[in-house]
């Protein structure tokens, strides 16, 4: 007797697709941000335990957090696939945009939907200090894992609605005339100075910063989509890595600079390749534009590698140990440099994940 294709099934992805799905129904049911401005991380987290083999982890680790996280919000005024200009960046329309995403996702495969809305968000990638396309990653990347869960699927439209209210211009050059590499670039950037306000200000001040246009400038120009793919990956190799020695400008806030880009890079995939040079340089601004606002005036050598015990610690024991640390940012930091790991090898990346671990506290 021939085996069905039900049975064909691994158990280990019928396991974590059960977890997944669990998971996400539940912080489905709670809104995208909470106590104030406060991004809604729980998405990103479940799907990057899973993938990373701690299933059994999940369901405790969403109880912790899910209990101080707010219900979701209700639709007030449909928006008519006519009218979406005027509600895009209102986020006073959070339940509006769910409503409107949740109906796009009913009538079109989801890839379609986000062919079409990608070039419409895509400037407004400092959305939520760039949670928004953080959590549109992850959820991409669900529905590639885990391609027949509806609960994935949703989790796209839930991703798109919450960049669409928090959709925040991203200032950049006008033109990249620069010839450096995403490292080179990074490490050009100038320190912005002290600051006590919050993410959107400080990009309304860079805006205005004469430094900034030739210093977001320095990138080097591509076209061809898959050089353009490769500088990306090099742009989240070279801010994970710099997380080494300058995550302490931010500890929190230097993680973006990295997930950001990653995230991007974890959905061209699913774009036409028309689309990527474009994506590319708007992940350059957003990273750029949060290293220079959080770049602290000195570097500090990191001895994280070079500690007994950690620098020897594998891709399997680092991401372990995020889990056990908790934190939402770590974990996700941790999955990005895993990434890292897995294209070059390079052991600092690893050691920059154990960095974020020591530095980073978590919420009680």
């Amino acid at each position: 007797m021939s085996s069905t294709p039900e049975a064909t099934v691994p158990d280990v992805d019928r396991q974590q697709t059960g977890a997944l799905d669990e998971a996400l129904d539940r912080l489905q049911h709670t809104g995208p941000e909470w106590h104030g401005r406060l991004s809604n991380h729980g998405p990103m987290v479940v799907e990057a335990m899973v993938r990373n083999g701690h299933s059994d982890e999940v369901s405790g680790w969403v109880d912790w957090y899910a209990a101080k996280l707010d219900a979701l919000p209700h639709a007030s005024e449909r928006i008519r696939p006519e009218q979406w200009r005027e509600a895009l960046g209102d986020p006073t329309r959070i339940g509006d945009w769910l409503e409107f995403f949740e109906i796009e996702m009913k009538q079109q495969p989801w890839e379609d939907v986000l062919i079409h809305w990608w070039p419409r968000l895509l400037p407004g990638l400092a959305a939520s200090a760039t949670h928004s396309v953080i959590r549109l990653g992850h959820a991409v990347q669900a529905n590639r894992t885990h391609p027949a869960s509806e609960t994935a699927t949703r989790e796209i439209g839930q991703s798109l609605a919450y960049w669409a209210a928090r959709w925040l211009p991203v200032p950049a050059s006008a033109k990249q005339t620069g010839n450096l590499d995403p490292s080179s670039a990074l490490e050009s950037l100038p320190h912005m100075g002290e600051r006590d306000f919050g993410f959107a200000d400080c990009l309304a001040e860079l805006a205005t910063d004469v430094r900034w246009p030739s210093a977001s400038a320095t990138l080097r120009s591509i076209d061809d989509p898959v050089t353009a793919q490769q500088q990306l990956f090099d742009l989240v190799t070279a801010a994970t890595l710099r997380y080494q020695t300058h995550g302490h400008g931010d500890e929190i806030m230097l993680v973006h600079a990295a997930t950001a880009p990653n995230a991007v890079a974890r959905i061209l995939p699913s774009l036409p390749h028309r689309m990527w040079a474009a994506s590319v340089r708007t992940a350059w601004a957003a990273s750029a534009a949060i290293t220079l606002i959080y770049n602290p005036e000195d570097s500090r050598v990191d001895t994280t590698d070079s500690a007994p015990g950690k620098g020897s610690r594998s891709a399997e024991d680092t991401f372990a140990q995020a889990v056990e640390h908790g934190d939402e940012h770590v974990i996700k930091f941790t999955d990005a440099a895993l990434d890292v790991f897995t294209r070059t090898s390079n052991p600092s990346a690893l050691a920059a994940a154990q960095h974020a671990i020591t530095i980073i506290e978590r919420d009680s």
